[in-house]
């Protein structure tokens, strides 16, 4: 069969099911898998897909959506001076972790000139990186188009198979009493097991979080290594007070 069929069909599939691994690909195309690589390699240059860690999406899940847009254009000059923090902490070489949180995104308008590589489960945080100096691994999961990432326990052992110098994580709630929590149990699964498999955790928290428990209370404070905030008060003393470094 010619590349040209082969395109055609990888295509309809990738249209219909929204993505494909592989393996799957291969299967239903009737070729190797090492062809189907060489197609979806040569189709993600021609603009026909976007290409994931284990095979292809298509192009228009990849779009930010209005949803996740609203949530990031929120307290945006908040976002933008934690994101602005953070970013001079990472350095080139580094490997990083970033999660779907708005404010981690925000980090990826200081950091395109950085030649480092992020293990991310955001789609708009590669749409935003792609075609810079930074290299980007995406994990492959079970993807929520309303965040616009990919959760799943495929993801959380995509994970599990990294090490990452730093992990820059967003959270819906933190307090010195319960430590963090969030609204969402596959997003503090992903949270977790990033901050496990990197030797720094930074969460970027705006003061709107500080002080707050939500529906999931999953992890105590001990897994965190720095605060990034936009809070300026008293109020983080405890949080230096537990070992954590403040960065304001």
């Amino acid at each position: 069969m010619s590349y040209q069929s082969r395109k055609q069909k990888i295509l309809k599939i990738v249209e219909e099911q929204g993505e494909a691994d592989v393996k799957e690909l291969a299967m239903k195309v009737e070729t190797s898998e090492i062809t189907i690589r060489r197609d979806l390699t040569l189709m993600a240059a021609d603009g026909l897909i976007f290409r994931t860690h284990g095979g292809a999406m298509k192009l228009s899940l990849v779009n930010t959506p209005a949803n996740f847009e609203k949530k990031n254009t929120a307290n945006i000059a908040q976002k933008d001076y934690i994101a602005r923090l953070a970013a001079q902490e990472i350095q080139d070489g580094d490997i990083i972790f970033m999660d779907c949180g708005s404010t981690v995104f925000r980090l990826c308008q200081f950091i395109k000139n950085k030649r480092i590589k992020i293990i991310t489960n955001s789609l708009p945080v590669v749409y935003e990186l792609s075609n810079t100096e930074v290299s980007i691994n995406l994990i492959g999961g079970e993807l929520d188009t309303k965040r616009q990432a990919i959760h799943g326990q495929m993801a959380t052992e995509h994970i599990r198979r990294y090490q990452a110098d730093k992990a820059f994580l967003g959270v819906d709630g933190i307090s010195v009493e319960n430590g963090l929590s969030a609204t969402s149990e596959k997003e503090a699964e992903i949270t977790i097991n990033m901050s496990n498999n990197a030797q720094q955790t930074y969460l970027l928290c705006d003061s709107s979080k500080l002080g707050k428990d939500k529906y999931l209370k999953f992890a105590s404070l001990s897994i965190v290594d720095v605060l990034v905030t936009n809070e300026v008060s008293e109020q983080l003393k405890p949080y230096q007070d537990k070992g954590i470094r403040i960065l304001n």
